[in-house]
């Protein structure tokens, strides 16, 4: 993944830091050392926010360990500077289980200020908390404060935020998920106005809140009109049937002479009428940047990939596109390779639906 590198892997989860985040590191650096002039000053404001990045972390666990109670992997959980993403593989189709899955980030950090709070008190360190703000402060009842500020941001009803989960679990517990959805994004996007509004006047950061806010609403909301978009829809109906397939013999330096400009980005690799790979353009710039066009297709091509039947239902191969490292699939019938469904013939397919969608209703009306 382009600007992010990997921390490690817990609980089977992958963590990555976006390149982004250590701007943030530099920022509060700076900072700490423009207003007090000190290695200390720099050193306990990066390592606070370290602490609280920590906490986001886990935070994210929470999310990312009660989705796994209910059969839903997480591909990976990614840190940036407004905080941290698990990318879950979908969303439970059971509104409890959303509610579940979108309270437990929260309640981690509730946990996390509910220990510190114990431990101050044990230790009898617990200051007045008139002179407490996050910059201002002992250092553990400054992380105890924040992780109570992060349950309430996290809180707001808006996407992306855990709010807006909540608000629409909630509501699809009486109402139809798109109409739940739909709402809560509408209330996000208001939201968003809101924070834009307020962040002219006061604080020009939740101008970027605001704009993350109203973006992350109107991507949901559009994510689940593509959902109900191709709900029941075979597969054979929106996959390409023109294209370009290689075969694991051929050189890249022949090969990359025949690849067209377009809209194709990966090739399904063919072998005796069956697939048995898949290489993408980039992959064919590296190796002839690396070994020259003497390398063959099938020394470059992945042997990991998947496939999906022409019957099988759109929201299936969404699903598989969504969790995979492919931006297509081979379509298979009756193992023969018959088209190619990309997320750009999927979101061309849902256009059209709702084009012809708008069409019927205006020509009923």
């Amino acid at each position: 993944m382009k600007w992010q590198w990997k921390l490690g892997k817990f609980a089977g989860i992958d963590v990555f830091v976006h390149a982004t985040f250590f701007l943030l590191i530099g920022w509060i650096g700076f900072t700490s050392w423009i207003q007090e002039n000190s290695i200390v000053a720099v050193a306990s404001g990066v390592g606070f926010i370290l602490a609280l990045f920590f906490s986001v972390v886990l935070h994210e666990y929470g999310h990312a360990l009660t989705a796994r109670r209910y059969g839903v992997k997480t591909r990976d959980i990614t840190l940036y500077p407004i905080g941290g993403v698990a990318r879950l593989e979908r969303i439970p189709d059971v509104p409890i289980q959303e509610l579940w899955i979108s309270l437990a980030g929260p309640a981690v950090n509730v946990v996390i200020a509910g220990l510190l709070f114990i431990g101050l008190n044990l230790a009898s360190a617990i200051a007045p908390s008139t002179g407490l703000t996050l910059t201002a402060g002992a250092f553990i009842e400054r992380l105890m404060l924040t992780n109570l500020l992060l349950v309430a941001f996290n809180l707001i009803p808006a996407f992306p935020m855990d709010g807006g989960r909540v608000l629409r679990a909630v509501m699809a517990l009486r109402l139809e998920y798109n109409s739940a959805t739909r709402i809560a994004a509408t209330v996000g996007q208001a939201v968003a106005v809101v924070f834009g509004i307020v962040g002219i006047f006061y604080n020009p950061f939740l101008i970027l809140i605001a704009f993350f806010v109203f973006i992350g609403a109107r991507s949901e909301a559009q994510m689940v009109r593509m959902k109900s978009a191709i709900s029941g829809v075979p597969v054979r109906r929106a996959m390409l049937t023109e294209f370009r397939a290689l075969a694991p013999n051929h050189f890249l330096g022949e090969v990359v002479y025949q690849l067209r400009p377009g809209s194709q980005r990966e090739y399904p690799v063919v072998d005796g009428g069956r697939v048995v790979g898949m290489l993408k353009r980039s992959a064919i710039s590296n190796a002839l940047q690396t070994h020259g066009g003497l390398m063959t297709v099938g020394d470059v091509m992945s042997r990991t990939f998947e496939t999906i039947d022409a019957h099988d239902m759109l929201d299936k191969a969404f699903a598989r596109l969504q969790a995979g490292p492919y931006s297509s699939l081979p379509v298979l019938q009756f193992g023969e390779l018959v088209g190619l469904l990309t997320t750009d013939s999927l979101s061309e397919f849902v256009r059209i639906q709702s084009m012809l969608s708008g069409r019927r209703s205006f020509v009923r009306s």
